[in-house]
């Protein structure tokens, strides 16, 4: 490491190595940005342009890793341009990437011999030549903190990178996360080019419809459902209906387009999927486990660093797909609840006001560039009338489990049931939350439907509730653009977000 100019000390070099990675961490309102200078690097698998800034914001956490070794510059600030370091930064050669090139090539295989069989050309000799030849359809599992989304990224920008034109689909079942979105989703795209990393706000990039598309990664249109929490336990059931309602659609497209299906499934999944705290959850956690294989029609499962897990997997569905242990990186850092709840706000505001990442002192929008951190948004505030929109909510707002109920009681209300919200009452619960704007049913006939069949329909958008005027019987809604909410169905979730 090394200082440049000594009047512009925020400025450090690092000379990595082959086969290792600098890592690391930012503060609340700490900015940085890096520049490849000399050979190759890459972030979670997406490669590096020699030369251009790379900025990072919003306490991102991450790493720059070379198979060949580089050179690369970092800038640092704060929001108050006070010049700072990352709170933690070092350089490691002690990585788990080999072993994900490694599942990488596995699959890449997989992807040559599916669409050799769609072509009719004879399939690529050596032993794997009387495989099955279907694609790669992934799940990838592992408890809290174990990197599994960064193997996700991985892997999904690795299939990007082949240059053999794969678009493989990537699905997000974690709904703390949030994906292209908020959090309290789930949600699949085709990935046509790598995505990039530059903050927790928008782990997996952004989305057309909250980002300016000239870069090709903020083209995507992902397909999501609203779950509406941030756990699992909160509504098993539901999550389990949208999980297979996501699927059935994937495997739709799939149906359609036989090549791209060739390029297979990678799907991310939450950690509760991993621990058992009791025995009720363990039931929870199995059905879901199993939603997602057959809903995905899923032949492969990576468990990231989880000795138990992976026993109990190879157990429950090693004799029919390939089950496959794969390490945690030692980078991997430990996130607390109020980080997570920070994040969540800055995704909300991200979602309405766009990704903004401050650049470093002395760094300007013309040697960067606007749309590699400016993506401000200017989002659309109206005031409606209460019968404009109709507000759901799925199940009660809390629901204590059956063996809490008298003997012999049953309830009036499932987790499943829709219950419409009048905005007037006091426990309404409107004021301050995120709802999500359902789609409007493909049969116009089918308007007015206030049964179970609201949990199939998608998302178009997502709203936010700032005030609730009684007495003039209207609602302030935050939107991202303008538009008409006449006869629309919105569900809320258990998501509150205030302008700061």
């Amino acid at each position: 490491m090394s200082a440049s100019d000594p009047g512009s000390s925020h400025i450090k070099e690092w000379v990595l190595d082959r086969e290792t990675e600098y890592r690391f961490e930012l503060d609340p309102g700490s900015s940085l940005a890096i520049r490849l200078l000399k050979g190759f690097a890459e972030v979670f698998g997406a490669e590096l342009a020699e030369g251009k800034y790379y900025l990072f914001g919003h306490e991102c956490k991450a790493a720059v890793f070379t198979w060949q070794g580089c050179t690369i510059e970092m800038s640092f600030a704060t929001v108050a341009h006070v010049t700072g370091t990352p709170s933690t930064e070092y350089v490691s050669d002690e990585t788990p990437m080999y072993a994900y090139a490694n599942v990488h090539l596995a699959l890449e295989k997989m992807r040559v011999r599916a669409l050799s069989v769609h072509q009719g050309s004879p399939l690529p000799p050596g032993p794997d030549a009387e495989v099955d030849s279907g694609p790669p359809r992934v799940l990838v599992l592992g408890p809290e903190n174990s990197g599994k989304t960064s193997v996700c990224k991985i892997l999904t920008n690795y299939a990007v990178r082949a240059g053999q034109g794969w678009t493989p689909i990537y699905v997000n079942t974690d709904p703390s996360e949030g994906g292209w979105t908020i959090p309290g989703t789930i949600s699949a795209v085709p990935v046509t080019a790598s995505l990039g990393t530059s903050s927790p706000a928008s782990p997996l990039g952004s989305a057309a419809t909250s980002a300016p598309t000239i870069l090709s990664s903020n083209a995507l249109l992902p397909l999501v459902y609203w779950y509406g929490h941030p756990e699992i336990k909160r509504n098993p059931l539901l999550m389990d209906r949208l999980i297979r309602n996501l699927g059935e659609n994937v495997v739709e497209r799939h149906d359609l387009d036989p090549e791209g299906r060739a390029s297979g499934i990678i799907v991310d999944t939450p950690s509760s999927f991993a621990s058992s705290p009791s025995s009720t959850s363990a039931d929870h956690r199995q059905t879901l486990i199993r939603a997602c294989v057959d809903a995905f029609r899923i032949n492969v499962i990576l468990v990231v660093g989880h000795e138990k897990l992976n026993v109990e997997v190879q157990r429950a569905y090693g004799s029919r797909m390939t089950v496959v242990k794969i390490p945690k990186s030692g980078g991997v850092v430990e996130l607390d609840v109020q980080y997570r709840q920070r994040i969540h706000a800055q995704q909300i505001y991200t979602y309405m006001y766009g990704q903004v990442v401050s650049p470093p002192r002395g760094l300007s929008a013309s040697v960067i560039g606007d749309a590699d951190f400016d993506g401000r948004l200017a989002p659309s505030s109206s005031v409606i009338p209460f019968g404009e929109l109709t507000f759901l909510r799925i199940g009660e707002k809390s629901m204590a489990p059956s063996s809490a109920l008298p003997i012999g009681a049953t309830r009036t209300v499932n987790e499943m049931h829709p219950i419409q919200l009048d905005p007037a009452s006091p426990g309404s619960g409107l004021l301050n939350a995120i709802v999500a704007l359902l789609a409007p049913p493909v049969h116009p006939e089918e308007t007015e439907r206030y049964d179970e069949e609201v949990l199939d329909l998608q998302v178009s958008g997502f709203l936010a509730i700032t005030n609730v005027d009684v007495p003039n019987r209207k609602l302030t809604i935050l939107s991202p653009g303008p538009g008409s909410f006449s006869g629309r169905t919105a569900t809320i979730g258990s998501f509150e977000w205030s302008e700061p």
